[in-house]
């Protein structure tokens, strides 16, 4: 956070104190342009936790029992990765980290309004962790994070006066390379992490933003990004390893599949931009 707090802060400074040279250059944000961004991402996802399909069947939402019919994660779930075994010794918080991104794009004026089409690609460190905690006790972690992506994106904005400002809505589909992983605490039964022989998923992405030419063809400018990722295929499947056929896990079919509560991955990206329009 102190490190978005920096960028921002200068951001802001920047473009309260426009250089000289931009009170005699005409902005027209009209035409072809090349921009990145810095920022930093953070996760945020609906539900929390782990969600299971115990007889295999491709439907989540069944509780894990017992064979006395007791909630084998019973002590509970958790957004982020498990420090202990136990649910008494908590998770760790997600990881937010900063995100990276480069663009071209085209914009149109027509009078104040301006709209235009971009394409992007990003990358980030941003983890997603979920947990679960077994009567065992054992602990359960999935961990998502969005290697790389691309998107495409409009946006529509408005630059009224002398046309240096540009306040902006912008939208469009998104497709990313997911990194994942599982790790357990529990050493009797078997783990495979399954993502169907497939890392990439689609997405979209909303937002809005403010820039400010500087003079040159240079502009600097604040952003916030929404994306959203459908992940849904992928899961861990429990087997029996060295369990016996009282483990939970077996008790409804021989194994059980698990994942995210939320088949949804959700980022939210606060970025300073710096552009060269052409």
């Amino acid at each position: 956070m102190p490190r978005l707090l920096f960028m921002t802060s200068a951001a802001a400074v920047a473009l309260a104190s426009v250089p000289a040279m931009a009170q005699s250059t005409a902005a027209t944000f009209d035409g072809p342009y090349v921009s990145g961004a810095v920022g930093l991402q953070s996760v945020d996802n609906g539900a929390k936790g782990l969600e299971f399909d115990t007889n295999r069947d491709g439907t989540f939402g069944e509780t894990v029992t017992t064979a006395q019919g007791v909630n084998a994660f019973g002590p509970g779930f958790c957004r982020g990765a498990a420090i202990g075994d136990r649910a008494a010794a908590g998770c760790t918080s997600d990881d937010d980290d900063q995100d990276y991104a480069v663009r071209v794009g085209f914009d149109k004026r027509f009078g104040a309004i301006v709209g235009g089409l971009l394409v992007e690609g990003s990358m980030s460190n941003a983890v997603d962790y979920e947990t679960g905690f077994s009567t065992t006790p054992a602990s359960y972690t999935f961990a998502r994070e969005v290697d790389k992506s691309i998107a495409a994106r409009a946006r529509l904005g408005l630059s009224p006066g002398d046309g240096r400002g540009l306040m902006y809505v912008t939208g469009g589909v998104a497709y990313a390379d997911i990194d994942r992983a599982f790790t357990t605490t529990n050493t009797a039964n078997s783990f495979a992490l399954d993502d169907g022989g497939d890392d990439k998923v689609f997405g979209y992405q909303a937002g809005a933003g403010a820039e400010l030419m500087l003079g040159g063809g240079f502009s600097l400018g604040l952003e916030y990004l929404y994306s959203r990722f459908n992940d849904d295929d992928t899961f861990v499947a429990v087997g029996k390893g060295s369990a016996p056929a009282t483990n939970p896990f077996l008790l409804n079919g021989g194994g059980t599949n698990l994942r995210p509560a939320d088949s949804h991955l959700d980022l939210h990206s606060f970025r300073v931009t710096a552009g060269f329009h052409f």
